[in-house]
């Protein structure tokens, strides 16, 4: 299931196509439109790309191509003669280009429409083709929508419907990370809800979105449901090995199906930052698989989230303690048929209606001898069965701490073999998936609170101090405290007493340090706000009488620093700049009226504060000419 944005039609959007493309205003959304075709006798080529020469560096063009099709032509193709099959796929690759050289590694995402037709006419019996939308940003949800236009477009009327669709993303106005925007494309205005800045994350939410469509983190339109219905017993475990920074390798019979794995995974942890390197599609010629297929015997498996459909990486990638195979070769087939042999109708009950799914129908408490000899061959074989068939399961070394949570799946929608209402079940099924393990993840990092918690200043005190630093954390004392509290009663009643471990191999995994960080950086950030504000609301005068005189020649001092600080910081001299300089300066002038006569006249003796306070009662048009007069 491909869920996509809503789509309003507007008779009186302008067109855009007529105008060249502005290429840094398309930059800020994407890097490059392309059509690739497989030809049969050079393989994969650049048909068209605009702009021109997006893809010249560092062979990016070779890695674009062979990751923006299937490893062989789709076998569930209808055998007609002749049948097309469209797909929506997404792949991750490293950057070559020189702008992204940096202390951290830069990523490119492409998010694919792979066309397959089948012709008893043709060379080989078919052709393929792909439209791809080569971006930094991993706007999923907006680019697929984007696609499914894009895509049949190019197929229409050729490749200038690149530069056609190029011309609208450039008349977009900026993206806003965390925001609804509504992004006109010819004469329909695309609505989405762009997911949080990888560099931004915010603070966790302290209680569930009322609105389940905002999106806490990566891929929040990633369909979970569809991609693990056979796996919903393993979710709890597949969540734990994506908060610790496990290496998993994710195997599916198609990139649709794998690469929408993945990005189910990395959605099933927000709003932790995800910091492991993953690929809803990786293929042999990714640059890096030759470093990971040289490991050695015994050589620990970076952490990385691997989506493949080359059953080669089953022998080639054997180091990697984790796999999941997902999907199904025929997709029609992934849906949980009812145990016992009933009939759809009797599933769903007698009017074919979606009934809740049934325990049973995902073999909790349900022996059979049958049941255990395939669960005995299944470990015995281990991931190289996938070799001869097909089937969902998960391999693993790990020792899960959190238990499947019944009641979750208790309250999850069986649609049957319905395929009108199968979308719309999704869908719900979806909410109640992501609600749950958004919910799991923040009760998992309140004990973090404390360490991120802003102060502001008591009633009655001076806020013109310095705020208090954010309390120091160190691992060992987190730890010992956590124990000694106990993990609350939300986790408590779904982990097993080795819970503490779980905190342990978060604290040491690759994704806590640079989660906290940026907590921490947004907590620090918010705290300096909350006091500046404080600054700007106190009443000046009641605080002076209150004080010593000491006290007040301290106070003046640091309104003076801050009201310089504030003029420094002010840029441009935005309204909010300037109405906080105003208010500093009144401040100023109120803590100088009260000081003793001897002290005003030496401190006026100084020309630069002289300056200063002659100006605290005029309106001053230019900041930055202060600064200059006044700094000290």
């Amino acid at each position: 299931m491909n869920r996509i944005p809503s789509v309003s039609l507007r008779g009186d959007a302008a067109e855009a196509g007529a105008a060249a493309p502005d290429p840094a205003a398309l930059a800020r959304w994407a890097r490059a439109f392309c059509v690739i075709r497989f030809d049969l006798e050079r393989g994969q080529l650049v048909e068209a790309c605009f702009p021109p020469d997006a893809l010249a560096h560092g062979g990016l063009d070779r890695l674009v191509a062979f990751s923006s099709f299937p490893d062989s032509m789709s076998h569930h193709l209808p055998r007609h003669r002749s049948s097309v099959h469209d797909s929506l796929f997404s792949f991750r690759v490293p950057d070559p280009s020189p702008s992204a050289a940096g202390s951290r590694r830069g990523f490119l995402y492409g998010f694919v429409f792979n066309r397959q037709r089948q012709d008893e006419r043709l060379p080989r019996g078919g052709e393929q083709k792909s439209v791809v939308i080569l971006s930094h940003a991993p706007y999923s949800s907006l680019f697929r929508l984007l696609l499914q236009i894009l895509g049949p477009l190019c197929f229409d009327i050729g490749h200038t419907a690149l530069t056609m669709v190029a011309s609208h993303v450039a008349a977009w106005p900026a993206p806003a990370p965390g925001c609804p925007m509504e992004l006109p494309i010819g004469s329909a205005a695309l609505r989405v809800h762009l997911p949080p800045a990888a560099d931004d994350p915010g603070p966790p939410p302290a209680l569930l979105p009322a609105n389940p469509s905002v999106p806490y983190g990566l891929f929040h339109d990633a369909d979970m449901f569809a991609a693990f219905r056979g796996l919903l017993l393993h979710l709890w475990t597949l969540w734990e090995l994506m908060v610790v920074g496990e290496p998993i390798l994710v195997v599916a019979p198609s990139p649709p199906q794998c690469s929408e794995a993945v990005a189910g995974l990395v959605s099933l942890v927000a709003p932790i930052l995800y910091s492991v390197d993953f690929r809803p599609y990786f293929t042999i010629h990714d640059p890096d698989f030759a470093r990971l297929n040289a490991l050695a015997e015994g050589e620990v498996f970076p952490p990385m989230v691997l989506g493949v459909t080359n059953l080669f990486f089953l022998k080639s990638l054997k180091s990697i303690p984790n796999v999941v195979s997902v999907g199904s070769p025929n997709p029609n087939s992934t849906r949980v048929l009812p145990a016992g042999g009933q009939s759809p109708a009797a599933a769903n009950g007698s009017n074919g209606t979606p009934v809740k799914f049934k325990l049973d129908k995902l073999a909790i408490n349900k022996f059979s001898p049958t049941g255990l000899l395939n669960s005995i061959k299944l470990r015995r074989e281990g991931p190289l069965s996938l070799m001869t068939e097909h089937r969902e399961a998960l391999w693993s070394t790990y020792v899960p701490t959190t238990k499947p949570d019944t009641s979750v799946l208790n309250r999850l929608i069986d649609a049957g073999v319905s395929p009108r209402i199968e979308e719309s079940m999704s869908v719900v099924n979806n909410e109640i998936l992501r609600r749950h393990f958004l919910e799991l993840t923040t009760n998992f990092l309140a004990p973090f609170g404390p360490y991120l918690r802003t102060t502001t200043p008591l009633e009655g005190s001076s806020p013109f101090v310095d705020p208090p630093l954010l309390p120091p954390f160190h691992a060992d004392e987190f730890v010992n405290g956590l124990a000694a509290r106990g993990p609350g009663k939300f986790l408590s009643k779904r982990m097993k007493s080795n819970w503490l471990n779980l905190y342990r191999k978060f604290l040491e995994g690759p994704n806590f340090m640079p989660w906290f960080r940026q907590r921490r950086s947004a907590a620090e950030k918010d705290q300096q706000r909350l006091w500046r504000q404080a600054r700007l609301n106190v009443d000046i005068e009641k605080l002076m009488s209150k004080m010593s005189e000491l006290e007040r020649i301290d106070s003046f001092n640091v309104i003076e620093r801050y009201l310089l600080r504030e003029m420094e910081n002010s840029g441009t001299g935005t309204a909010d700049s300037i109405a906080a300089c105003e208010k500093l300066k009144t401040n100023l002038q109120a803590a100088f009226n009260v000081l003793p006569k001897d002290m005003q006249q030496l401190l006026l003796s100084n020309p630069k504060r002289s300056v200063l306070l002659q100006v605290s009662q005029e309106k001053v048009p230019e900041l930055g000419d202060i600064v200059s007069r006044t700094s000290l």
